[in-house]
């Protein structure tokens, strides 16, 4: 809770400020006076304030308080049941303190206090609490919403305690004027909210200073060491903050209630007992509506399904700015969650986020790291948060059993989905290091191959909802992409190289594909230093007809390709699955003689070439460009009519398989957007 100080001395008897009628929370802050903002909390006062300068002292800032105490009529509300733990206070309990804010998420029908009981009778006597003053009819609403939340939780008193901010009790009456009154009384964490943390400069030591973290710490994340570099300090703190998140959201599931306001600046982190706190469950909603018909009962069980995903995908939206804390920047985030209220599909944010995210960053791109380490598994919880279908996103305990929460020293098995991930993600690394020996050639090629014989989608049907879209060309087992020692007679810098897919009818299995060819020739001999030239294009259109087929594997005793480090027969093939890191991921017995695919029929093609001036109008220059194009470009992707079939596909890669038997490897693109 940032709290805002301010001085009892002559000089600070009157401060001045500017009311703004949208006060955020969210402002950058400095410790250790994170907010200087002070305020007089009738409605009436906030009215004039707005847009004014209005100058307030101590004692017309705690009057308001003091006066509901000396009311003599009292409210007869329903929370004003005392039970064990939800207790009626007086406003004479407190000594008000100097420290006084506006309510979370910038609300400004909140005015918070920071107070000591003193009321010697008390349990909380000499503790530090905080007073939430709601003002409108919708927070008192929210504050009443808070206690009767509370009296559901409290049957696992140390669950409460350890995972959600404390509410003590409340204070109602009416005021002098007649007005109703209404006060939460609530824990005091002495921290900021999560958002305030990560906006510090220095949040990563003073964060794990004050969260203490020490052996103990780290081996609840499955860790074996203190210290080490940041991005492995950042990955183990990142760790410690979303389970104790999960855990805290898994208990109001488990008790029929849903969060629906899970956000950086609801949450707090307790130094006391080094907890994440969610904060007062005003908006909590409750799964089940009365009614006991079958219809209800159906309507029961899809809010509580609606209600559970709405919270898992905003513990998502947490996850991403806690590791990227580029999106901590609103612009950035709006590209972000733009992305996905769009309908793309999550599990591409990597290829999207490579191009929104500034390569120059201060943050150095160190949530990328996280994200790919382990074999990607960062991505594919982030994606599962966040998937589009809200059937489809991950439950609280089993995000407890994901393999990026879950630290080295623990033993989590796999499931085969995460097993297919981790070879994709893993082959997408290796291509986008350019480094093409044989060593990686063979690995790549071994990956693919696997990726192959785990493809959970290898009916037509399948193809026909995976398959529309463009694709990215990373890799071909049969063409060396990338620099050469030769001397062409004409340079040609190849871009990227797009193939887009689109289904003509939903009532047939025609596809209509068409390859793009960026690139750009340089003319002149200081073309090494000066990569600027003549753009160009080239597109090839062809048209498929999906139907469904078998990959058959031929016994030979040798392997006599033009190229041996992509092996393709079944006896080589075989011999490398057969080892006892792969025997437990392939789900043969006996490794099979043809897998089923998908066959791609083509018909003619289509080629079309688009050059800037001065380069248009020479047809010679115009030939050696294309054969420059050709020599670096798979052949696939210039002659369609050589892809035979397709051999894997999922939400974000392709592999397609060529007339020669070469492989090409693609990953599910998106258009790019500039910051600027």
């Amino acid at each position: 809770m940032a709290l805002s100080r301010f001085g009892v001395s002559p000089s600070l008897e009157s401060a001045e400020f500017a009311y703004c009628g949208s006060l955020n929370l969210s402002t950058r802050l400095s410790r250790p006076s994170p907010m200087q903002l002070i305020g007089r909390y009738s409605n009436s006062a906030l009215r004039k304030c707005t847009g004014v300068k209005c100058s307030l002292s101590r004692n017309d800032v705690i009057a308001p308080l003091e006066s509901e105490g000396s009311a003599q009529s009292a409210l007869s509300v329903s929370t004003e049941e005392e039970s064990g733990h939800v207790v009626r206070f007086k406003i004479s309990d407190f000594k008000i303190l100097d420290s006084v804010s506006i309510g979370l998420g910038g609300r400004a029908d909140e005015v918070i206090f920071e107070a000591m009981v003193k009321d010697t009778s008390s349990l909380l006597y000499n503790s530090r609490v905080v007073l939430r003053r709601l003002m409108s009819a919708q927070a008192q609403r929210r504050g009443k919403r808070a206690i009767e939340v509370l009296k559901k939780l409290v049957r696992r008193r140390l669950m409460y305690h350890s995972y959600s901010m404390q509410v003590h009790g409340y204070i109602s009456s009416a005021t002098s004027s007649g007005r109703v009154s209404f006060t939460l009384v609530h824990g005091y964490h002495g921290s900021f909210s999560l958002r305030h943390w990560l906006e510090q400069s220095d949040w990563l030591p003073t964060l794990e200073a004050t969260l203490a973290l020490d052996e103990e710490s780290v081996r609840r994340v499955g860790d074996d060491t203190v210290g080490g570099p940041a991005v492995s300090r950042q990955l183990r703190l990142i760790r410690i903050l979303m389970r104790d998140l999960l855990i805290g959201v898994n208990y109001l599931h488990s008790h029929g209630l849903a969060h629906t306001e899970l956000r950086l600046e609801n949450v707090h982190i307790s130094p006391v007992d080094r907890h994440i706190k969610v904060g007062i469950l005003g908006n909590a909603a409750d799964f089940y509506e009365d009614g006991s018909n079958a219809s209800t009962l159906d309507n029961n069980i899809r809010r509580r399904e609606m209600m559970i995903a709405f919270d898992m995908r905003c513990v998502g939206f947490m996850m991403a700015k806690m590791v990227m804390r580029e999106l901590m920047d609103p612009s950035v985030f709006t590209k972000f969650k733009s992305f996905l209220t769009k309908g793309n599909d999550p599990s591409c944010l990597r290829e999207f986020l490579l191009q929104i995210l500034n390569k120059n960053s201060t943050f150095r791109n160190a949530g990328l790291q996280i994200l790919d380490r382990n074999w990607g598994a960062g991505w594919n919880l982030l994606s599962l948060l966040l998937a589009t279908k809200p059937s489809k996103r991950i439950s609280c305990l089993d995000a407890l059993r994901h393999p990026f929460l879950c630290g080295p020293r623990w033993k989590v098995v796999p499931s085969m989905d995460i097993i297919r991930w981790g070879l994709g993600s893993t082959a997408v690394r290796i291509s986008e290091e350019y480094i093409y020996g044989q060593p990686q050639r063979r690995r790549l090629a071994h990956f693919i191959e696997l990726m192959e014989m785990l493809n959970s989608h290898s009916r037509p049907k399948n193809w026909l909802e995976f398959l529309p879209g463009k694709w990215r060309l990373l890799y071909c087992t049969g063409r060396h992409i990338g620099l050469t020692l030769r001397q062409p007679p004409t340079r040609v810098l190849v871009g990227d190289v797009h193939l887009t897919i689109s289904r003509s009818s939903k009532l047939n299995t025609a596809l209509s594909f068409a390859s793009d060819v960026d690139f750009r020739v340089m003319l002149g001999q200081n073309w090494p230093h000066d990569k600027t030239g003549v753009n160009g294009k080239m597109q090839v259109n062809s048209s498929f007809r999906l139907t469904a087929g078998r990959r058959l594997y031929l016994k030979e005793e040798k392997t006599t390709g033009q190229f041996p480090w992509s092996p393709n027969t079944h006896d080589s093939l075989a011999q490398k699955l057969a080892g006892k890191k792969w025997r437990k991921v392939i789900p043969f017995e006996e490794f099979p003689m043809s897998l089923p695919v998908a066959k791609l029929g083509s018909s003619d093609i289509e080629v079309t070439l688009n050059l800037g001036d001065p380069l248009n109008k020479d047809v010679s220059v115009a030939g050696n460009v294309v054969q420059e194009v050709r020599v670096q470009v798979p052949p696939e992707m210039f002659d369609l009519t050589k892809l035979v079939c397709g051999t894997y596909v999922d939400s974000r890669l392709l592999v397609l398989r060529g007339v020669n038997g070469s492989a090409l490897l693609f990953t599910r693109s998106c258009d790019a957007v500039n910051l600027r």
